[in-house]
């Protein structure tokens, strides 16, 4: 069988040396961390492939120079035992790529792949066809979605494909292609894969774990569902009597997330007990409103709606990442800590309608995928049903609810004193619904929905 060679190109994985283009989306250790997943992931699929392994790389720290029998460095950790550790020469990046391949091949290898490190997903059997492809090919890519390729396979040092050639822009991959087919040279093409180099590509990335497990169980899959940014955003108006215990839960988990309270014009002592530490906005009164600016104004992978009125569980953040990783909206469901019959009975109906009818309401908590937020129009701009139309709107898209094991516990506030009078106001809410769907005005439904506060 015929001696192939494969090269990863690599940059070390040093704490501002390295993903810089994530800053400051993640900070340079959590580069480096991501980049060190990628790694891993890459390794274990190249211990699959027929080939010889070098490590080609760029950048160091004092722990790293690269003689493979410095056991102590950081790529030796990742890929152990190797053919060789080389290090990248060149005044760009198209010379050291040439000269890498050039140097490996000269070993007497009758092919050469080099690959990328910024591909987490790729798969043994992407490197085996590129192996395949230059059987009958001068030279093999694999493309990236974004335009560019993450893979290049020769049989001869060729430095037509680098030369003149400008790289980080949409169109590498066809301008080098049309040149080494205008030179009569043969080009495969292998499986296109998406890079990670932008926050818009982790997003993507993301997305695709959701329907790919095996995506969820790799270094790369659960390093980014651990990272995943989540904010917190209240609607807040006339709360005095309850925010002061929700601002204790969430002092408890302010460092791990974004939390921003969005004021609708409170006229009572409710701003006086919120301190600097929490981010406050100002808007008119009206919870689509208020939590459409807060949207706007975060930063968060994932939005996460809370009324001033619940009592978070215990770990709420990981709850929501966990259900995140399987779904791109989702909800903790509800109970209520009174023990009236009709109390646990709205609380099995309300979660039960997630599951059967595919509708959640705020006071759920309800959190999301901020693109699909954005893309699902947010919340329409309603004076009540707000929660309700845009459940509407997902369900329209498809889009299945997930729901964490604990649940939120929100207050009864709304609900009169005595079992009788509670039925009465869980009939008179299924009748408002009734009327919104029926086509009633909004304003007559706002005018029957009392405010508690």
């Amino acid at each position: 069988m015929e001696k192939r060679a494969l090269i990863i190109f690599t940059r070390v994985p040093v704490p501002g040396q390295t993903k810089t283009r994530l800053m400051p989306y993640f900070t340079p250790r959590q580069c480096a961390k991501l980049h060190t997943c990628f790694l891993k992931d890459i390794a274990a699929e190249c211990k699959r492939v027929r080939a010889d392994l070098y490590v080609c790389f760029t950048g160091e720290d004092s722990r790293c120079g690269c003689p493979s029998e410095d056991k102590g460095n950081m790529l030796y950790r990742i890929f152990g035992e190797c053919a060789g550790y080389i290090p990248q020469e060149g005044a760009d990046l198209g010379q050291r790529m040439y000269r890498a391949i050039g140097q490996v091949l000269a070993k007497g290898y009758a092919s050469c792949v080099l690959m990328g490190t910024d591909v987490p997903e790729v798969r043994s059997g992407d490197i085996h066809q590129a192996f395949d492809l230059l059987k009958t090919k001068d030279i093999v890519f694999g493309p990236t979605a974004d335009g560019g390729y993450y893979l290049i396979g020769m049989k001869k040092a060729r430095k037509e494909a680098f030369e003149k050639q400008t790289y980080g822009h949409g169109k590498v991959l066809q301008h080098t292609v049309r040149g080494l087919k205008s030179r009569n040279l043969s080009v495969g093409l292998g499986k296109k894969l998406h890079d990670i180099d932008t926050r818009g590509d982790i997003a993507g990335y993301r997305d695709r774990q959701r329907s790919d497990r095996r995506l969820q169980k790799t270094e790369t899959g659960k390093y980014l569902m651990r990272t995943c940014k989540v904010s917190v955003i209240v609607p807040i108006y006339n709360e005095e009597k309850v925010i002061g215990d929700l601002l204790e839960s969430l002092r408890r988990i302010k460092d791990r997330c974004e939390v921003i309270l969005v004021d609708g014009g409170s006229t009572d002592r409710t701003l006086d007990y919120i301190d600097s530490g929490f981010k406050l906005l100002h808007s008119p009164k009206g919870r689509a409103h208020q939590m459409n600016l807060g949207a706007e104004e975060s930063t968060g992978d994932i939005l996460f709606f809370l009324h001033c009125d619940s009592e978070l569980p215990k770990k709420p953040l990981e709850q929501i990442r966990y259900v995140m990783k399987d779904y791109r909206v989702g909800c903790f469901g509800i109970a209520f800590h009174s023990a009236n019959f009709f109390m646990l009975t709205c609380r099995l109906i309300s979660n039960h309608r997630i599951k059967d009818r595919k509708v959640v309401f705020g006071d759920q908590g309800i959190f999301i995928d901020r693109k699909l937020f954005f893309d699902a129009g947010m919340f329409p701009e309603l004076p009540v049903m707000e929660d309700y139309q845009f459940s509407l709107n997902l369900k329209s898209r498809g889009e299945k609810i997930g729901i964490t094991k604990s649940r939120i516990y929100t207050s009864d506030r709304r609900f009169p004193e005595g079992t009788v009078p509670k039925l009465r106001e869980m009939w008179k809410m299924n009748r408002l619904r009734k009327k919104y769907r029926d086509g009633v005005d909004i304003e007559e439904i706002a005018d029957m929905y009392a405010d508690v506060r």
